[in-house]
């Protein structure tokens, strides 16, 4: 006989609370790809993501902060105060330190900012789903330490060799600004650097999943590449 089998961990259920439709299905299926985690309900305003709290359970709210009918942190004092223990992590554009700071003291565990990738996104529930996993009593303060740590996001890696930060910035801008695209040329000639070094950078954002490459046809010649943003 064999023993008895230990029942299936349930996933972590997450309700997105988003008023862009096209936002909305995007973060929601960037959820649904992340092992352990489940999607409670898509909403799109503050009253939507009340009615879901009365009737379902919820053990993590991903929350955008400006929405049409209420601001997503004065949603959250109001959750606080009404006794619903929901974690938040909140999804926003807004760069704010001062909304940062605010959100870290009603109890939000991770700021995300958009646009943002399924990488980013997966990082961060994978490790909120490591400070739950946390339990029992710690043994000292470095048990503690390591538990906190869970939540923080690591350092940001390296650039290759030869690329500095601020440039690398210039280059995001300008492709962050071209809805249809920018080639290394174009890049230059914006910028200011040499067509080379811009298609350095435009590789490395493609390597790191923040841009996408594709060949740019109908022009006489080798068709030059052509690098788009990768929002959500």
């Amino acid at each position: 006989m064999t023993g008895p089998q230990s029942e299936a961990v349930p996933p972590l259920r997450v309700l997105v609370v988003e008023d862009d439709p096209v936002a909305a299905d995007a973060h929601a299926l960037y959820v649904g790809r992340v092992p352990g985690f489940a999607v409670s309900g898509t909403v799109r305003s503050v009253a939507g993501a009340r009615r879901h709290l009365d009737r379902h359970r919820v053990d993590l709210i991903l929350l955008d902060l400006f929405l049409p009918d209420g601001h997503g942190l004065a949603f959250v004092r109001s959750l606080r105060a009404a006794g619903y223990g929901a974690d938040v992590i909140a999804v926003t554009s807004a760069r704010d330190l001062a909304v940062v700071r605010e959100g870290v003291s009603l109890g939000v565990v991770q700021y995300v900012l958009k646009p943002f990738t399924f990488a980013t996104l997966r990082d961060r529930l994978l490790r909120y789903a490591a400070f739950r996993a946390a339990a029992g009593e710690a043994s000292g303060q470095d048990e503690v330490d390591r538990a906190l740590a869970a939540l923080r996001a690591p350092q940001p890696a390296a650039l290759p060799k030869g690329l500095t930060a601020a440039t690398l910035r210039l280059v995001t801008d300008a492709l962050r600004a071209a809805p249809g695209g920018l080639g290394a040329t174009a890049a230059a000639e914006q910028i200011g650097i040499s067509r080379i070094t811009a298609r350095r950078y435009l590789e490395h954002l493609v390597d790191t999943g923040r841009a996408a490459r594709a060949p740019q046809y109908g022009q006489v010649g080798r068709p030059e590449l052509r690098y788009r943003w990768m929002g959500h």
